[in-house]
């Protein structure tokens, strides 16, 4: 289920690797300055609160539809024609986003998206391109690119909004994303998968629209299940995460630039946990450990939410709370797609994007729901209940039975 021997003796592999990184940094830049420019632009159009989470619903929406399509495309077709389609789509949503001058195209320009994924993309050339025993560490690095694109992206969106306007900054975004396509085709091989026998059956079957060549792969021992797990302890976390700006704008009295202090924050934590933590600790512990493990380290940040009074104490949790979801979010992926075979890996990232998409289009709802009626520390408690049980639940019946599928 490893990397063909061809990839593991090639010199460039280590090129093909690198460079991906960069396109991931790269992609994630793009991404934080449209972050930039949509909710100016919105008000500028008048949506209200209502309307603009309606906007972040249809996106979440076309995600989840597109994931796995985007998957399949990937697995049939190779990495440069996935990640190619990916960045003409998000060349064509910056494009729209610079003529958005109504409510319809502000939601109209949202529609590229089904086709935006170059994060899976990119983690399923890292899949076929790196053996089971290493996987862990060279997803994680991802976390880094995340970090760094995080950083620049709100620095350079934020600065030519307010110097220029959302139409120029988006037009950059444009040529940003054009600039990363010529990385893709310059370096990303036409596929990556290994040759093997396995290989040529799936591609006999071209449908990339086929219901059950996606669904298939939940059929592979332990799948489901770990899909299950990702959604149950990351739906608490997603809620959170989609609340902030109004816990950090409401609860915490936070002005607009010590928001982005905080992200930078995020951001800066990231990339030390990614780069310093998590590829030592995976390179030394069994997968079930750690997946137990960060799942017991979320329930107590919940714990330490649930009872924080201002931002003086959430900056002191954000490392142990940065460090279970990085943790938890490399150790989930990795078990994955050590779970199927390397000619399913890009379909198996994009149900992996869709399982996100799932969980940030309902969190909304569920999140407003909480606010508005029980407040700030239930987040917290929800957090340390679920996980809990989770923990509970794995130590005593689960993780023998994982552990045991993979040896």
């Amino acid at each position: 289920r490893g990397p063909c021997s061809v990839w593991s003796n090639s010199p460039n592999r280590a090129q093909i690797i690198n460079v991906t990184y960069i396109i991931v940094a790269l992609d994630i830049t793009w991404m934080f300055v449209q972050i930039a420019v949509t909710p100016y632009l919105a008000k500028k159009l008048d949506f209200d609160t209502l309307w603009f989470g309606y906007l972040q619903t249809t996106v979440g929406v076309i995600q989840l539809l597109g994931g796995p399509i985007c998957g399949r495309f990937g697995d049939v077709f190779g990495a440069r024609a996935a990640l190619s389609l990916s960045c003409v789509a998000s060349i064509v949503f910056f494009l729209l986003l610079a003529i958005a001058d109504t409510p319809a195209m502000l939601f109209m320009h949202k529609l590229p998206v089904f086709f935006m994924h170059v994060l899976p993309g990119s983690q399923m050339v890292l899949a076929d391109l790196t053996e089971p025993e290493n996987r862990a560490n060279a997803l994680s690095k991802i976390g880094i690119c995340f970090g760094v694109g995080m950083i620049a992206g709100s620095t350079i969106g934020g600065n030519l909004n307010t110097m220029f306007g959302e139409t120029i900054t988006a037009y950059v975004g444009a040529f940003g994303c054009s600039f990363t396509l010529l990385l893709v085709l310059m370096f990303i091989p036409k596929s990556t998968k290994p040759q093997s026998p396995s290989t040529s059956i799936n591609r006999k079957n071209l449908s990339i629209f086929s219901l059950a060549e996606i669904t298939r792969l939940l059929k592979f021992p332990g799948i489901t299940r770990i899909f299950l797990i990702k959604i149950i302890s990351g739906l608490p976390s997603v809620i959170f995460q989609v609340m902030f700006s109004i816990i950090g704008m409401n609860f915490f009295k936070l002005e607009p630039a010590q928001s982005g202090y905080l992200m930078a924050f995020f951001g800066i934590a990231q990339m030390v946990i990614q780069g310093f933590v998590i590829g030592r600790v995976t390179s030394r512990y069994s997968d079930g450990s750690l997946l137990l493990f960060s799942i017991g380290v979320c329930a107590s940040v919940g714990l330490a939410q649930a009872a924080m009074q201002n931002v003086f104490h959430f900056c002191l949790i954000v490392f142990p709370m940065v460090f279970s979801l990085c943790l938890f979010n490399v150790i989930t992926d990795s078990m994955l797609t050590n779970s199927v075979p390397s000619s399913d890996t890009g379909t198996l990232m994009g149900l992996c994007a869709s399982s996100q998409s799932l969980l940030r289009t309902i969190a909304p709802t569920i999140g407003g729901f909480l606010y508005e009626n029980y407040g700030v520390p239930y987040f917290g408690m929800i957090q340390c209940a679920v996980n809990s049980v989770l923990f509970v639940y794995l130590f005593k019946y689960g993780l023998k039975k994982q552990e045991t599928k993979h040896e």
